[in-house]
C-alpha cells in the first residue's frame, strides 16, 4: 500500500509552484521582452490564457489520456477512466505524493510546453487561431508524447527503455518541431529578414531568463517525485549545464564579435536547461557540463546560421534553442547516463543511443504531422494570419485593444 511522504509532499508543492512560474510571470517575460513592443501584451497575454485553457482540458481530459490505461492503445495513449478526475479523491495516493499533487505537478508540463511554441511564430499570428491551434496540438501530440513517455508499462518509450527524465522529447522537441512546423506555414514577419527586429526590452528577456532558471530546478528535480538523493542530483546538475551553456555561449559571441551579449548569456543559459531536462535524473556532474556546452554550440549555430540560410521565421528560436536543445540532450543522455560517464545507469551506450534516437524521430514525425493537420484545419476555419496592415501595426492593438505603453 503507497504512503504519502511529508517531505516529498512538501517538496513537491514546491516545485509545482516553480513549474507554473516558469511559465507566469518567466516565459512571459522572456518572450515578451524579446518581441517590438507592438506585440508584448500579445505574448503576455497568448501565456497567461494557455495557463488558463490547458489547466482546464487537463483536468477534463487530459490526465486521464496521458496517464491512463489505453487497453488496446496502451502504446500510445491512455483512456477515459479518469475524465473530469471522477477517480481522484482526496485519499487518491501516487507513489508516495497524494494524486491531486502528481496531477498538478503534470499539468504545469502540459501548460508550458504549448506556450513554448508562441515564440515561433509571434507577432503574426491571429490569437483565436492560437488558441484552437494550441487545443488541437495538446490534444492529439502533446498528449500521447506525454503517454509514451511517462505512463509506464505498455508504453511505446517505456518497453525501448528511453531515458527522459524530465520531458527532452515531451516537451522541448515537441513543441520545437511545432515551432518550426507553424513558423514556415505561417511565412515570415513583415519586413523579415532586410528589416531590424531588435528586441524591445532586453531587461525583461534577462529577467525572465532567470526566472526559467530557478524555476527549472522544480522542472527537473521534481520530476523525481521525491525529495531525496536522485532529485538533489537532478538539480547541481540542471544547474552546472546552464551555468556551462551560458558561457560557452558567451566565449563564442566574444570570440566571433568581441563582445558578449545579454541576449546571448540568457539564451545559452536557456539552451542548456533544455538539453540537460531528459538527462537530468541519469547523469553526473560532467557529463552536465559536456552537454550543456554541446547543447550551447549547437543551438548558436542553429539560431544564427541555419534559421538565416533557410530563411525561416522562427521568431524567438523555439526550433533553434527548444527543438535542437532537446535532440542534443536526449542523444547524450544515452551516452553520460552510463556509469562509465559519471551517470547512474548500467547501460550499453550504442544500445542506448538508438533508443534515444528512436524516440526523437517517433516524437518529430508525430509532432509535425500533428501540427500541419491542425494548423490546416484551423487555417480554414478562422484564418491562422493576421492581416498585413494588422501586423505593421501591432498585435496588441488590434487583437487585445490595449497598450504597453503610453507614448507621451
Amino acid at each position: 500500500m503507497d504512503v504519502i511522504s511529508g517531505a516529498d509532499t512538501a517538496w513537491m508543492i514546491v516545485a509545482t509552484a516553480l513549474v507554473l512560474f516558469m511559465t507566469l510571470p518567466g516565459l512571459a517575460l522572456f518572450y515578451g521582452g524579446l518581441v517590438r513592443s507592438k506585440n508584448v501584451l500579445s505574448v503576455f497575454v497568448q501565456c497567461f490564457a494557455l495557463a488558463g485553457v490547458m489547466s482546464l482540458l487537463w483536468v477534463l481530459y487530459g490526465y486521464s489520456l496521458a496517464f491512463g490505461n489505453g487497453g488496446g492503445l496502451q502504446w500510445a495513449i491512455g483512456g477515459f477512466d479518469n475524465v473530469l478526475l471522477r477517480n481522484v479523491t482526496v485519499d487518491s495516493v501516487s507513489g508516495t505524493i497524494p494524486e491531486s499533487l502528481f496531477l498538478a505537478f503534470q499539468m504545469t508540463f502540459a501548460i508550458i510546453t504549448p506556450a513554448l511554441i508562441v515564440g515561433a511564430f509571434a507577432e503574426r499570428m491571429k490569437f483565436k487561431g492560437m488558441m484552437m491551434f494550441s487545443v488541437l496540438w495538446f490534444t492529439f501530440s502533446y498528449l500521447p508524447i506525454c503517454h509514451m513517455a511517462w505512463s509506464g508499462e505498455g508504453a511505446l518509450f517505456h518497453g525501448w527503455n528511453v531515458l527522459d527524465f524530465a520531458g527532452g522529447t515531451v516537451v522541448h522537441v515537441n513543441a520545437g518541431i511545432a515551432g518550426l512546423i507553424t513558423c514556415i506555414m505561417l511565412g515570415r514577419r513583415s519586413g523579415y529578414p532586410t528589416e531590424v527586429m531588435r528586441p524591445h526590452n532586453l531587461p525583461f528577456a534577462v529577467m525572465g531568463a532567470g526566472m526559467l532558471w530557478v524555476g527549472w530546478f522544480g522542472f527537473n528535480a521534481g520530476s523525481e517525485l521525491a525529495a531525496d538523493g536522485t532529485a538533489a542530483m537532478a538539480l547541481l546538475v540542471t544547474h552546472l549545464a546552464a551555468a556551462t551553456a551560458a558561457v560557452v555561449w558567451m566565449l563564442v559571441e566574444m570570440s566571433l564579435h568581441g563582445k558578449a551579449s545579454a541576449l546571448g548569456i540568457a539564451t545559452g543559459a536557456v539552451a542548456g536547461l533544455v538539453a540537460i531536462t531528459p538527462a537530468s535524473g541519469t547523469v553526473g556532474p560532467l557529463g552536465a557540463i559536456v552537454i550543456g556546452a554541446a547543447s550551447a554550440l549547437a543551438c548558436f549555430y542553429f539560431a544564427t546560421k541555419v534559421k538565416h540560410q533557410f530563411g525561416y521565421d522562427d521568431s524567438l528560436d523555439v526550433f533553434g534553442v527548444h527543438g535542437i536543445g532537446g535532440i542534443v540532450g536526449a542523444l547524450l543522455t544515452g551516452v553520460f547516463a552510463a556509469k562509465q560517464f559519471g551517470g547512474s545507469e548500467d547501460i550499453v551506450v550504442s544500445t542506448q543511443v538508438i533508443a534515444q534516437a528512436k524516440s526523437l524521430v517517433v516524437t518529430a514525425v508525430w509532432s509535425g504531422v500533428v501540427s500541419i493537420v491542425a494548423f490546416r484545419l484551423v487555417d480554414l476555419l478562422v484564418g491562422m494570419r493576421v492581416p498585413i496592415e494588422v501586423e505593421r501595426g501591432g498585435l496588441d492593438v488590434s487583437e487585445h485593444q490595449e497598450q504597453a505603453y503610453e507614448i507621451v
